[in-house]
């Protein structure tokens, strides 16, 4: 926890400016501790795992949850994580936050393995793509969603001690689900680049898998609506099957997938990148070939600049509103998962365009790496405690952190395993109390403030208040690259 204010008088105000005037250890430079930041994040991606946990689990009020997801239709599916304060396992935004971790993995494998988190990230990548086998035994065959939400909303207990039906949803030739199923083809594609050299075996099976998915993304097309009103595609499967091809081209250099970015693919000028629209993030990937000698993909060079420009404030062509406290803000609703996915992209960008002394143009300005990274850096001290709330959004972190987080498990207290519990009096007993969680969901980064700044810790303030893996997912890379600079 940081220093909070107190009115113990004038040593004590001198103590604090000679504190400030230190670099803190994993600070970068830039005055936050962002190596803690970076293993508090990793910390809240334990805390969403469901299935059997590991004898090394650090969460020490979670327990087992899930034990019989898949007994339906006999198959295991346990495993896998909760997207955010329920307790459902979603398929798109799990496999989003899969692709965003491993790219973080690969992009700043350095930085993470700098700041001793190397191993903890790819376990938490493991636990996810170990799920997205599980889920794609059959050909042309991918199970989606675990859990009906309809009935889980109708209960604020933990997943330890759950009730409600562990219904099934699954995608294949009659029903297709091609965003799902090309987004997980890419979690799995980028997830294999991961493993390639430390568990090569392993990595081969993920690639294959990839290739079968995409392929049953590509032939079997269509939207699947069953995960609405929750995660609703509202952008279609193109960005997905863009941003799928493009990692499976990262991850075998195969002309075959070359031709279709290429020749087939559908593109889009896009101002934001989240679990539902992938286009900015495949344009930024696409441009490192443009970089380094592949001309051809100069198209999505041209794209990736214009996401750029279209979010910098400064750029002619800014179109995204930032709140009076510098914040970018899309959406009420987890805005900050459009505050971390910006940041990750710029903060790849600006390296890329630093490696190879490139800039961004927008109109008659021009932006180099140092613009993009001051702004990916802006961001990510915004939440971390640079606002004018003067508050950290990330649980357990920084001064005067949420407490009261949108999230059943941290909500309520460790209960026996067989207790069977009223969902009415849930709510009534734990929901709607005015307190802080008896349970510390470290490292969570929750929705965050209003568009005015405006922010209050009450559990009910679920725009606010939840967190999401997502969220997480993407803050990695680019607190990794915060603590420990090129």
């Amino acid at each position: 926890m940081g220093i909070s204010a107190t009115s113990a008088g004038a040593v004590l105000a001198i103590a604090m400016v000679m504190l400030s005037a230190m670099p803190l250890e994993g600070s970068g430079g830039g005055g936050f501790n962002y190596k803690e930041a970076l293993a508090k994040s990793i910390i809240f991606l334990e805390a969403q795992r469901s299935g059997k946990l590991p004898p090394n689990n650090r969460i020490p009020w979670r327990g087992d949850s899930g034990l019989d997801d898949g007994k339906p239709d006999n198959v295991d599916l346990t495993g896998g994580y909760y997207d955010a304060g329920d307790n459902v396992k979603y398929g798109l935004p799990m496999a989003f936050t899969i692709t965003t971790l491993a790219w973080s993995a690969i992009f700043y494998r350095a930085q993470i393995q700098a700041a001793g988190e190397l191993s903890n990230v790819q376990e938490a990548i493991r636990w996810g793509t170990d799920y997205f086998l599980k889920a794609s035994t059959r050909r042309n065959h991918l199970y989606v969603q675990v859990g009906d939400p309809l009935l889980d909303h109708q209960c604020w207990i933990r997943p330890e001690n759950m009730q409600t039906a562990r219904t099934l949803y699954k995608i294949d030739e009659r029903q297709p689900g091609t965003e799902i199923a090309a987004e997980t083809a890419a979690a799995m594609a980028a997830a294999s680049i991961v493993f390639r050299h430390d568990d090569h075996q392993y990595s081969h099976k993920l690639l294959n898998k990839a290739k079968l998915l995409f392929n049953f993304a590509k032939a079997y097309k269509g939207t699947y609506d069953g995960e609405c009103p929750f995660y609703c595609s509202f952008s279609g499967y193109n960005d997905e099957l863009q941003w799928a091809g493009a990692w499976l081209y990262f991850a075998t250099k195969n002309s075959t997938f070359r031709q279709y970015l290429l020749e087939e693919s559908v593109d889009a000028t896009v101002s934001e990148f989240s679990w539902d629209l992938k286009y900015a993030g495949s344009q930024i990937l696409l441009t490192q070939l443009y970089f380094e000698g592949d001309k051809d993909f100069d198209d999505y060079k041209n794209l990736a600049d214009s996401f750029v420009c279209s979010v910098l404030p400064e750029s002619p062509y800014h179109q995204i509103y930032t709140t009076p406290g510098g914040l970018i803000y899309l959406r009420d609703g987890a805005n900050t998962q459009y505050v971390t996915s910006t940041a990750l992209l710029f903060s790849v960008y600006s390296d890329l365009l630093a490696k190879h002394k490139q800039q961004v143009t927008c109109g008659n300005q021009n932006f180099g790496p140092d613009s993009l990274m001051a702004f990916a850096k802006k961001q990510m001290d915004y939440l971390l405690g640079n606002n004018p709330q003067q508050r950290s959004y990330m649980v357990g972190f920084g001064n005067n952190p949420p407490t009261q987080p949108h999230h059943r498990g941290a909500s309520v207290p460790v209960l026996p395993q067989k207790q069977v519990v009223s969902c009415g009096l849930s709510f009534v007993n734990w929901f709607a109390k005015n307190s802080p969680n008896p349970n510390e969901l470290t490292g969570a980064i929750v929705g965050g403030p209003d568009r005015n700044d405006f922010f209050q810790d009450r559990r009910f303030d679920g725009p606010k208040l939840e967190p999401c893996t997502y969220i997480n997912s993407a803050a990695v890379g680019v607190l990794a690259r915060l603590a420990s600079p090129l």
